[in-house]
């Protein structure tokens, strides 16, 4: 099976710009390939991560892949998408938005030599305006900019000359890594077709017809209630772990609905057709297991964050499922509990009841608590406690800096110390 064809198999191919030349292309040779992306943040969101999935794949199946890091890009702002202009950032920020997501690549592509990343920085700062305007402008038609869809939706609210000059940049983009590196083929998301076609006409202008350039693009990702795949109830689910936890990483996937489950299986993992077959007969015939939920969240959280985080996730995931919290981490106990009902107290040892009604408000008076307690309704640190006389020493575990209250079968309260 070829690349092109996996990729239908898939459901990976929204729009290519010449179908059969490039399944010719790809069956001939390694080709050079690229994504971009603009460092508009410090890190990447699972939404970005679509389109180099699909470069990893070719990279698998022998090709060579580009990462274009839009420096010059994503300094003035790409119109797709937005119905507003965006707030250009510092070129300090840029940079540093730069050396994340260049981290964030090395780790996804690995480091034998076989992918490489460039930044459009180093050849666009170079034009003058000059040049801009005689090299590239001319080649430009404004009545075709203005019928691209990137452009067009914007038009009635407006756009500044610098959003809409954006497409002949990352045209140039285009030309200059087929010049330079050898580069035939450019991949995005659906609303970058636009933006693509325009790189492809001007290598056709100053290469010639005959020039080899190609273009495919990503369907939009969406759900099956019909909303945009990539958010989670808190937001973006970031690839950074300091914005998105592994295990809320892995959680994020764990839940996703049955009728999701196997599309993203060929979007996000890279198992073959039999496996993913095997799962979709699962899904059918008994999803109260939630096997291939499983197996989607190991497979990306492993491609992401690694192995150890994937065990990490999963440690916490059967932890809370069980009850036997005494068995985590402190690292473990700050990702799994993130989001439950948290309290602060300080590390002096007291009596239970008071460790409860007090310190922490979990109870709400001293006659419930020593009712809850006596009924064995009260689990701390994973240890069942019915003695209403009992100490609690909130340095005893988890490194002094948490307590782990459960009330009843499945609440939870994390009680954090303070020193």
């Amino acid at each position: 099976m070829s690349i092109i064809d996996e990729l239908k198999w898939r459901g990976a191919i929204n729009q290519e710009t010449d179908a059969e030349g490039l399944e010719d292309l790809v069956n001939e040779k390694s080709v050079g390939l690229y994504a971009g992306i603009d460092p508009t943040g410090d890190s990447m969101h699972i939404g970005h991560l679509i389109p180099f999935m699909i470069l990893k794949r070719f990279q698998l199946a022998g090709h060579r892949p580009y990462i274009v890091i839009g420096g010059a890009t994503g300094s003035i702002g790409d119109p797709s998408g937005k119905k507003s202009e965006r707030v250009l950032q510092s070129m300090e920020q840029v940079h540093q938005n730069e050396a994340a997501i260049t981290k964030q690549m090395e780790r996804f592509f690995g480091g034998d030599g076989s992918f490489k990343i460039v930044n459009n920085y180093d050849w666009l700062s170079e034009l003058s305006l000059l040049d801009f305007l005689r090299d590239y402008g001319k080649l430009f038609n404004i009545n075709t900019m203005l019928n691209k869809e990137i452009v067009s939706s914007r038009l009635e609210v407006g756009i500044s000359f610098t959003e809409f000059t954006y497409q002949i940049l990352q045209s140039i983009d285009f030309l200059h890594l087929y010049q330079t590196e050898d580069i035939q083929l450019q991949i995005g998301g659906a609303d970058q077709w636009g933006n693509i076609t325009s790189g492809i006409d001007l290598i056709h202008k100053v290469e010639g017809q005959e020039a080899r350039a190609y273009g495919l693009t990503i369907p939009l990702l969406l759900k099956a209630d019909g909303t945009k795949f990539g958010k989670s109830e808190g937001g973006n689910v970031w690839l950074d772990a300091d914005k998105t936890s592994p295990y809320d990483f892995y959680q994020f996937w764990i839940n996703q609905d049955d009728r999701d489950v196997i599309k993203y299986m060929k979007y996000f993992t890279f198992l073959d057709q039999k496996e993913i077959a095997e799962y979709e007969e699962k899904v059918r015939t008994q999803p109260q297991k939630r096997e291939a939920q499983r197996r989607l969240a190991e497979e990306v959280t492993k491609f992401v964050h690694g192995e150890d985080a994937v065990k990490e996730a999963e440690h916490i995931t059967e932890a809370l499922f069980s009850g036997n919290v005494k068995e985590l981490t402190a690292s473990e106990i700050e990702q799994g509990f993130k989001d439950m009902p948290a309290v602060e107290t300080t590390a002096d040892q007291r009596n239970i009841v008071e460790f409860l009604v007090d310190d922490t408000q979990i109870e709400p008076s001293r006659r419930q608590a020593r009712e809850d307690v006596k009924n064995g309704a009260i689990r701390i640190n994973g240890d069942k406690v019915t003695d209403i006389d009992a100490e609690i020493d909130p340095q005893s575990a988890f490194d002094g800096k948490f307590v782990i209250v459960r009330r009843g079968k499945k609440r939870y309260f994390l009680v954090r110390i303070t020193h």
